[in-house]
């Protein structure tokens, strides 16, 4: 299969989307830097993937790592950290398929939602290894979070992402 990953003027956008997914993450958890510091990850592209990293279906993959840093001191506890791993190719491809989505609003969108994965795993609010039927409630949790945090941004086309994420929104929140 040809994956074709971001052109060079691409990844400012991609810049741009992650920093304005951050500020709005933040603001809605109200979390100061130092708390966002915490929280680590990083985001990777098509062109710093592993094989294992590269996926059909999804315009982004989280990853999880778990180790100590050159940096902690010994016997440190191992600390988790994540990869947001974007696929370029399916971003690309929905682009095209989809002249109404715009790539600075798809991706805010694609940086808030992992995002708000890292902050319910790193709270303990969801377990990262989750499966089954739980997983599909942990989606339907942050698509609903996701709709929360963005909203209210006034940028053109964030609500053709919005309600095209509509369906998916929707879950059972009642606890059993």
């Amino acid at each position: 299969m040809t994956y074709w990953p971001f052109e060079i003027e691409t990844l400012k956008t991609v810049s741009q989307a992650l920093e304005i997914a951050e500020d709005r993450t933040g603001d809605f958890y109200k979390y100061s830097l130092v708390q966002w510091k915490r929280h680590r990850y990083d985001v990777k592209t098509q062109c710093q993937l592993t094989e294992e990293e590269l996926v059909a279906p999804a315009f982004a993959l989280l990853h999880k790592y778990t180790g100590s840093t050159l940096t902690d001191p010994p016997k440190a506890r191992l600390r988790d950290f994540y990869f947001i791993c974007l696929q370029d190719h399916q971003i690309l491809k929905a682009l095209k398929r989809d002249n109404k989505l715009q790539l600075l609003p798809l991706l805010i969108y694609v940086f808030t939602h992992e995002l708000v994965h890292i902050v319910r795993f790193c709270n303990f609010s969801e377990r990262f290894e989750i499966i089954g039927e739980g997983r599909d409630r942990e989606e339907g949790i942050v698509h609903s979070t996701t709709y929360d945090i963005l909203k209210n941004v006034d940028l053109p086309d964030m609500d053709y992402i919005l309600d095209a994420y509509q369906g998916h929104r929707i879950c059972d929140l009642a606890l059993s």
